[in-house]
């Protein structure tokens, strides 16, 4: 499994914002029983993409700031930014396929605009 680095308020811009590739982030908090469960999903998930996919965690009870500033009002959240920008959201658990679909999609996207640039 993927051990999947935190990412906080101070490096979040740094980290996911100016990103070269797409960035799924994990918003979660140490008390919620669904984040747990969710976790090893995304373990998974981001052992299969490693190298297409950058992935962190956000605990949002101690990165407020973003939390705020992207409306989580609800975790697990799982945000897919893309270019900056948030790109999908997904909210509760779903299944590791579900997870591997969505992403699927932003990649072929990606190729995509990549071609097009040619």
């Amino acid at each position: 499994m993927a051990n999947i680095p935190e990412v906080t308020d101070s490096t979040f811009q740094q980290e996911v914002l100016e990103s070269d590739r797409p960035v799924l982030v994990d918003f979660w908090a140490p008390w919620c029983a669904p984040c747990r469960m969710v976790s090893p999903v995304v373990e998974a998930v981001a052992e299969k993409y490693k190298d297409k996919v950058k992935f962190f965690k956000m605990n949002t009870d101690e990165n407020m700031q973003t939390a705020v500033k992207y409306q989580i009002m609800a975790i697990p959240s799982l945000i897919i930014f893309r270019g900056g920008k948030e790109a999908e959201r997904i909210v509760g658990f779903r299944p590791q396929k579900d997870i591997e679909a969505i992403l699927d999609n932003h990649l072929q996207k990606e190729d995509k605009s990549f071609l097009g640039k040619r």
